[in-house]
C-alpha cells in the first residue's frame, strides 16, 4: 500500500514536469503510440519503471502500446500494462494477440478517462497471430495494432481496420507499430481514407540510429475532417526500448450544438451604437449580422490596427452608426478555428444565433423602464425570484449595481453568472450595464472581470442619456483604506474616487446633464448617512461636489439592509435609496419608471411586497 501511494504522488509531480517539458496548447489532445519491446531496454534490462516515466513526461490522454507482455517468463512473470497503469494514474485496457511463454502477449492502451467500450478485432498473421485493439472513449476511439511482418498480410489487415471503424460517428485514430514504411502498399492504402498525423520523416526504428518510420499515428477522414493536427514529434529515446517513442497532439472539431456557450449579451446602449458581446466555448472567429431589415443583414467584425480579433474565446462587436430610436435585427456567429498558425489555419462548423433585435434609444425618448440589482452575490435563486417579480411589464435596461458578482476568484465566477443572468433578463434584446461593487475588485480574476463585460467609455464610471433623463454611474472602490494589510499595498482607490470627483464637476457643467429634464446618480457604497467614525472616502471627496447638484434620485447598495434617506435628512440634496441584501426577505429590487416627464421609483422585496412607490 505504501508504495502504491508513493507512486501515485510520484506520478502526480511528474505529469507537471511533463507538460513543461513538452507543452502543449490549450483545447488539444494529445496520443502517444510506443512499441515497449516487452519492457526490455537496449541494455537488456527490463525496466517498466523508466517507460512508465516517459509516458508521464509526455503526459499523454491515450498511449497505444505495442508488445506488451502479461505474466510472461522473459520479463520476469509480471503484468506490464498493469504497473504501468498503477504508475500513471491510467486506466488499462489489454488485448492479447498470442499466449507466449506462460503468459499472454500482445497490445495495450492507456487512458486517462475510463474507456466507453472495448473491442478486439483479429488481423492476418501466418506465423503470429495479429490483433487490433479498439478503445472507444467520450470524445473519439482509438485503435492500437502491431501488424504483421509480410506485406500481404499488412495490407489486408489495414483493409479490415479500415472496414471495422465505418461504425463509429466519432474521430477515430489509429495508431501502432505497422511494420510498413511510407512509400509502402499498407500506408498507401491508408491515406485513401487516413490522414498521416505523425510525421513519417523522422524514423522510429531502431531507436539507436533510426533509419526506418514503421510507427505511426493516423486519423480516419472518411467522414470529413473532424479535427486538426498541431503538433507531430518524435522521442529521442534511445534505451527503454527497440523503437522511439512518438506523439501529435489535435484538436478535435467541435459539434454545432457546442460552439456557443452564451447567448448574445448587449452592452454600451446609446442613439447611436450597441456592443454585442458573447461567449463560445471554443477559440473562433467571430462576427455580427445586423440592419434594420431581417433578410437583408450585413456583416460587422472587430479589428485592432488592421487584424481580426479572432482566436479567442471572449466575442465583442461594436455597431455604430446606427439609426435613434430604430428597431435593428441581428444574430451573432462564430467559426471555430481548429488550428490558427503563421501561414495556415483550419476552421470548424459555421454557427449562427436566432435572430434577435433591439431598439436604439432616442434623444425624443420619453417613456422607460429600468430595473436596478444590487448585492445579488452568488444567490442566483434570490436573483430569479426577485426578477419574476417584475418581468412582466417590458423594460428597456437592466443595471447591476455592485456585488452582483462574488469574489472573482476563477473565471466561472463570471461565466456562471452570466449563465443565469443573461437568459433571464432577455439579455440579447434588452442591454444591461454593470457597475462594480467592492466585491467584484477582489479576487485573482478580478482583473479580468471587464474582458466580458462591457465599460461604457472605457471606464468603470461612466454618464449616458436615455431619452430626456441623465444617468451618472460611479465606482466607489473598495471598502477599507488603501494601506490595509488585505491589499499587500496593490490598490489606489484614493486616486480612482479624485478623479471621479473631477469627472463628477465636469458632468455637472455639461449641457447634457444641465438640459435633462430628469437626473438619476447611481453607485454602489451609499455617501450619505453613514457613521462619522466610518471609513467613506466618497463621502469626503464626492459630497462637497454633489452638495447643490439636482439629482432627482441616488441609488446605492452595500450595506444590505434597505434604508430610504429622504431629501435634507443627512445633508443630501436628493433622496437616497439603499438596496437590501440577498437574503430573504431582505433582498431588493428597484424600478425606475418614467412616462412623460413623471418619474417614479419602485422598491419590491423578496417577499413581493412593495416597499417604496414614490414620485421624484
Amino acid at each position: 500500500m505504501k508504495k502504491i501511494v508513493f507512486l501515485s504522488i510520484f506520478s502526480l509531480v511528474l505529469f507537471h514536469a511533463g507538460a513543461q517539458t513538452f507543452p502543449q496548447r490549450e483545447n488539444t489532445h494529445r496520443l502517444m503510440s510506443y512499441n515497449i519491446h516487452h519492457g526490455e531496454g537496449m541494455d537488456g534490462k527490463i525496466d517498466i519503471e523508466r517507460i512508465g516515466k516517459l509516458i508521464i513526461d509526455i503526459n499523454p490522454e491515450v498511449v497505444g502500446l505495442q508488445e506488451v507482455d502479461s505474466v510472461v517468463v522473459r520479463s520476469g512473470n509480471i503484468d506490464i500494462l498493469q504497473l504501468l497503469s498503477e504508475q500513471t494514474g491510467m486506466y488499462a485496457t489489454f488485448g492479447y494477440s498470442i499466449l507466449h511463454d506462460g503468459g499472454k502477449y500482445g497490445n495495450g492502451v492507456l487512458t486517462r478517462e475510463k474507456p466507453i467500450a472495448v473491442k478486439k478485432i483479429a488481423l492476418p498473421g501466418a506465423k503470429e497471430a495479429r490483433t487490433a485493439l479498439i478503445v472507444e472513449l467520450d470524445k473519439y476511439v482509438v485503435v492500437n495494432t502491431h501488424l504483421s511482418l509480410t506485406n500481404e498480410e499488412r495490407l489486408e489487415s489495414v483493409k479490415i481496420i479500415t472496414d471495422a471503424v465505418e461504425i463509429y460517428d466519432k474521430p477515430v485514430f489509429l495508431m501502432g507499430d505497422l511494420n510498413a514504411t511510407p512509400d509502402s502498399e499498407p500506408i498507401t492504402f491508408l491515406q485513401d481514407k487516413w490522414q498521416i498525423l505523425s510525421n513519417p520523416k523522422q524514423p522510429t526504428s531502431p531507436s539507436v540510429n533510426p533509419r526506418s518510420t514503421i510507427d505511426y499515428i493516423l486519423g480516419y477522414t472518411a467522414k470529413g475532417q473532424t479535427y486538426a493536427k498541431y503538433r507531430a514529434h518524435v522521442i529521442d529515446e534511445q534505451v527503454a526500448s527497440d523503437h522511439r517513442p512518438l506523439f501529435v497532439d489535435i484538436r478535435l472539431k467541435t459539434p454545432a450544438s457546442e460552439v456557443m456557450r452564451t447567448i448574445p449579451y448587449l452592452q454600451n446602449p446609446g442613439t447611436d451604437e450597441m456592443t454585442v458581446m458573447w461567449l463560445t466555448n471554443v477559440p473562433a472567429r467571430s462576427w455580427v449580422e445586423y440592419g434594420t431589415d431581417p433578410d437583408n443583414l450585413k456583416r460587422a467584425r472587430t479589428f485592432i490596427e488592421g487584424v481580426m480579433v479572432a482566436n479567442n474565446k471572449i466575442n465583442r462587436v461594436r455597431l455604430t452608426d446606427l439609426q435613434p430610436g430604430t428597431r435593428y435585427y441581428y444574430r451573432v456567429v462564430s467559426q471555430e478555428i481548429t488550428r490558427y498558425s503563421s501561414y495556415y489555419k483550419e476552421f470548424g462548423d459555421t454557427v449562427r444565433s436566432d435572430i434577435k433585435s433591439f431598439t436604439t434609444w432616442s434623444d425624443d425618448m420619453k417613456d422607460f423602464r429600468v430595473i436596478v440589482y444590487n448585492d445579488i452575490h452568488s444567490n442566483m435563486e434570490m436573483f430569479n425570484k426577485l426578477h419574476s417579480l417584475v418581468e412582466d411589464k417590458p423594460y428597456d435596461l437592466v443595471i447591476f449595481n455592485g456585488d452582483c458578482f462574488d469574489d472573482v476568484e476563477v473565471e466561472s465566477d463570471i461565466v456562471d453568472r452570466l449563465l443565469t443572468y443573461t437568459p433571464r433578463i432577455k439579455s440579447d434584446e434588452i442591454p444591461s450595464i454593470f457597475i462594480r461593487g467592492n466585491h467584484e475588485t477582489r479576487g485573482e480574476y478580478s482583473l479580468h472581470l471587464w474582458d466580458y463585460l462591457g465599460r461604457m467609455g472605457g471606464r468603470s464610471y461612466s454618464v449616458f442619456s436615455l431619452g430626456d433623463t441623465r444617468f451618472v454611474l460611479l465606482d466607489c472602490g473598495e471598502d477599507k483604506p488603501d494601506d490595509h494589510w488585505v491589499y499587500y499595498d496593490m490598490n489606489d482607490y484614493t486616486q480612482h474616487r479624485i478623479d471621479q470627483a473631477e469627472f463628477l464637476k465636469e458632468e455637472l457643467q455639461s449641457a447634457a446633464f444641465k438640459d435633462a429634464r430628469k437626473r438619476v446618480l447611481i453607485h454602489h457604497i451609499p455617501i450619505f448617512g453613514v457613521k462619522s467614525d466610518s471609513f467613506s472616502p466618497c463621502s469626503d471627496l464626492w459630497i462637497p461636489v454633489l452638495e447643490n447638484a439636482p439629482f432627482n434620485i441616488s441609488l446605492n447598495g452595500h450595506t444590505h439592509r434597505y434604508r430610504v434617506i429622504e431629501k435634507g435628512e443627512t445633508g443630501n440634496n436628493f433622496p437616497v435609496i439603499i438596496g437590501g441584501g440577498n437574503r430573504e426577505p431582505d433582498g431588493t429590487v428597484t424600478v425606475l419608471e418614467k412616462k412623460g416627464d413623471k418619474l417614479t421609483v419602485e422598491v419590491i422585496n423578496a417577499a413581493g411586497e412593495k416597499l417604496l412607490e414614490k414620485e421624484l
